[in-house]
């Protein structure tokens, strides 16, 4: 269940860099880019939500109390 996670996070990290070099191309309409920008802000979404679910697990298995610098 961990490699379906994983694999779903990589999966959208690529499609939002092809989102971001379509965009950053400039060769698509506005209503295109309009759509690629929403797709985009979801897959963000829906990343930081599982990098957040994965945070939380390791605190979790830490779980001795001590505080613990995660973003570093």
């Amino acid at each position: 269940m961990v490699k379906k996670d994983t694999t779903n996070f990589e999966a959208s990290l690529k499609k939002l860099e092809k989102i971001v070099l379509k965009l950053e191309d400039g060769d698509i309409s506005l209503e295109d880019s309009v759509k690629s920008f929403e797709e985009g802000i979801g897959l963000v979404k829906e990343c930081q939500k599982q990098l957040s679910e994965a945070e939380l697990k390791v605190k979790k298995l830490l779980g001795n109390g001590e505080s613990v610098d995660l973003k570093n």
